[in-house]
């Protein structure tokens, strides 16, 4: 018989009455209270259809190995079960048989249930026995039971004394299976993220991320026919620059263990984990160790540079090979916005650098996460022992975990406090070679149970990091963009304070073409790393060079110079015709007015608290704009703005709006007794006054309604409240 559900009495969502006609099958095995207790009329309808958007999760090859366990453990529990309740039974009748006589015993029958209450159970106990002559035993019980009774009971216990003996050893092998698996079959995310996160780190894969955003923002520009969109195309972010000295001794540690890697380029290394990256983040440099510090002494030596910065040697020695000096960075000028709030970094990189500093911050923020996951764990581990120790008044003991009770896991002999510094070691090993990723994973899980699965390619992500890194100790464009960076640091054009930052927009622009042709065959990046209460925040902007790059090479060295001298500050106190007899491109008359007001620029910055004071008003010009060397284009940069407040306009503003908002209101009063006068009568203005008031009775619930007048700003304000006598009806 069909049923069209649809048309049924429905109970929520999930549930439909069988139809009144339906004719329920016969069971003999129902007692009169399961009569009373068990349902018959509701049966459950799923809301959902194969057309439907809702997918359930599928379950993973260890959830299947436990659940296979668990449909192992129910079948032969049933088989036990089902064997042990046949057993009472024919012991039941094997003892009313023996307080019969002989000529009873002849006559006495069984019916289909074999002296039970359901025939069913105690056939399938037989038939998993005797197999295909169940039925013969079945009706020898029915016709002799005084003969065939003992029989069967005697095979049943024989069975049953065979089955819990193997059961006794399976026991054994699920509880392995369990311990195996039971941590496993809690992470979901594990198995698809050690997949996807190897295609995730490939450099291929980083740059094809922020060309795909690149080339959505041509796209969209050419559809609506206007000028792409300027500005960073990808933010990340460092949220505790104290991970940045786990992430380095991660680093390090296997780059002293790569025997690939020159001892040279190794000392290079170094100092770019321990003193470039921790400049450019506005974070304390690292410590070299001693034999660095001798191995730099030695080297400086050589090369006849006498200077040293914190045991650095600095970037502007003399003789010696230019690669070792490339690399060496000073601490005069990095470490001086360390301690500020709003500061910046600009550097501009090539495709080696943007896919390090990638991978860079990609560790950072996994470290981070795993720290703050053992945090939390502290907390709720002493919470928990808080609060059996004030409620229950009992000292919780590390194993009594009901999951290690319930033996599914191995209790752990690290303590929750370690977790974080056990981790770090955990993943030196494993880097060294000292332990197998199985045993690295499987204790992740133990430790951080389904947050582990970001740890588990911390290996393959250092890899992948100190590869880059190798390129950039010893591939030409990587030295040269450093070099460009150290050189344009040191005449303040790579970063500073962000309140000051339009006074070096000429620097900087002057400091991206020389960035441009130096990397003229690959990317250029433009990265920024902006330090605000105490976040850093690395912005990533991949930059349009192909119409800015000219045939020659002298075009863009001689605009970089001219735009240093025209735009610069330094030649403020220059006359403004000096040095640009040919093609000059600004007027004389606007570049006077441009000077004066850089001037005035500069001295006011020297005391802007007393210049703000004396001139009351607020003021940025951070509007920028460029113009493109082939097409003559000016195209004016995303999220750049000049803005000008006065001072005391927020106070005077609240001071007179008492006063506009008394006339608004008194001038709104007028018009609207106005229309009112005009527009309705007075039989019309009672009947909506007794509606609101709740006056009227007809078609309306009863109920009772009150008036309270408040005075907001002055302004009297009626507030309503209805109290009903009964609640209405939901709509």
């Amino acid at each position: 018989m069909e049923i069209d559900y649809a048309s049924c009495k429905r109970l929520g969502s999930s549930y439909r009455a069988l139809p009144k006609s339906y004719q329920q099958p016969k069971c003999t095995g129902r007692t009169p209270l399961c009569k009373e207790v068990l349902n018959d009329t509701w049966v459950s309808f799923p809301s959902w259809s194969e057309d439907s958007t809702f997918v359930s999760s599928k379950k993973t090859q260890y959830e299947e190995h436990i659940y296979r366990c668990e449909d192992e453990r129910f079948e032969l529990d049933v088989v036990l079960e089902t064997n042990l309740a046949t057993m009472r039974v024919l012991e039941t009748v094997q003892k009313k048989l023996s307080r019969m006589s002989a000529e009873e015993q002849a006559k006495f029958r069984l019916d289909n249930t074999l002296g039970g209450s359901s025939e069913v159970i105690h056939r399938k106990a037989i038939q998993r026995i005797y197999g295909e002559k169940a039925p013969d035993i079945i009706d020898g019980l029915k016709k002799n039971p005084a003969v065939s009774v003992p029989i069967v009971l005697k095979r049943l216990k024989t069975k049953e004394e065979e089955w819990r003996e193997a059961q006794r050893g399976f026991n054994k092998i699920w509880r392995e299976l369990n311990e195996k698996y039971y941590l496993k079959s809690l992470d979901h995310q594990g198995i698809n993220f050690k997949q996807n996160d190897t295609k995730v780190l490939r450099s291929k894969t980083l740059l094809n991320e922020i060309e795909s955003i690149y080339d959505e923002r041509q796209e969209q520009a050419s559809e609506d026919n206007a000028i792409p969109l300027t500005g960073p195309h990808m933010t990340r972010s460092y949220e505790d620059k104290q991970i940045l000295e786990d992430a380095a001794s991660l680093i390090i540690h296997h780059v002293k263990r790569q025997t690939g890697i020159q001892k040279e380029d190794k000392y290079k290394i170094k100092q770019v984990i321990y003193h470039f990256i921790p400049d450019l983040l506005f974070a304390q440099r690292g410590e070299l160790s001693d034999v660095e510090e001798e191995e730099e002494a030695e080297m400086e030596l050589d090369e006849g540079n006498d200077k040293k910065h914190n045991g650095v040697a600095s970037g502007g020695g003399g003789g010696g090979s230019p690669t070792k000096s490339k690399l060496m960075f000073s601490n005069t000028n990095a470490q001086k916005l360390r301690g500020s709030e709003e500061a910046y970094n600009l550097f501009y990189v090539n495709n080696n650098w943007y896919i390090f500093l990638r991978l860079h911050q990609i560790l950072c923020s996994r470290l981070l996460h795993i720290y703050g996951q053992a945090e939390k764990q502290i907390e709720e581990d002493c919470r928990e022992r808080d609060w059996e120790k004030e409620v229950l008044g009992l000292k919780r003991d590390k194993n009594d975990n009901p999951a290690i009770q319930l033996r599914l896991k191995e209790p752990m002999d690290i303590e929750v406090e370690d977790y974080y510094s056990a981790f770090l070691e955990m993943v030196r090993n494993l880097l060294d070679g000292n332990m197998d990723a199985s045993q690295y994973e499987d204790t992740l899980r133990e430790m951080f149970t389904i947050h582990a699965y970001v740890g588990f390619t911390i290996d393959k992500l250092i890899h992948n990091i100190i590869r880059q890194l190798q390129h950039l100790v010893s591939d030409d464009v990587c030295l040269q963009v450093v070099e460009l960076y150290l050189s344009e640091r040191r005449r303040g054009a790579a970063g500073g304070s962000l309140t000051s930052q339009c006074v070096r927009a000429g620097w900087e622009t002057s400091y991206q073409w020389k960035a441009e042709r130096t990397m003229a065959d690959e990317n250029c990046f433009k990265v920024m790393f902006m330090q605000s209460k105490g976040q850093v925040t690395m912005t990533i902007e991949l930059l349009d060079t192909e119409e800015s790059q000219t045939d020659d090479p002298l075009d863009v060295q001689h605009l970089a110079s001219y735009m240093e001298q025209y735009v610069g500050a330094e030649a403020a106190q220059c006359h403004h015709t000096e040095g640009f007899y040919f093609k000059p491109v600004f007027l004389p008359r606007n570049l006077r007015k441009f000077r004066k007001w850089q001037i005035k620029q500069i001295t006011a910055m020297k005391n802007r608290r007393a210049w703000r004071l004396g001139l009351g008003v607020e003021s940025a010009s951070n509007l920028d704009c460029r113009f493109k060397l082939n097409t003559h284009k000016m195209v004016f940069v995303m999220n750049s703005e000049d803005y000008m407040y006065r001072r005391g306009a927020l106070v005077k503003a609240r001071k007179s709006q008492y006063v506009v908002a008394q006339t608004q209101h008194q001038r709104f009063g007028e018009w609207h007794q106005k229309w009112l006068s005009q527009n309705v009568t007075g039989e019309m203005d009672t009947v909506v006054q007794d509606w609101l008031m709740g006056e009227e009775e007809e078609e309306m619930v009863p109920c009772k309604t009150t008036r309270e007048t408040v005075h907001v700003n002055g302004i009297p304000v009626h507030r309503y409240q209805v109290d009903y006598s009964k609640q209405p009806p939901s709509p």
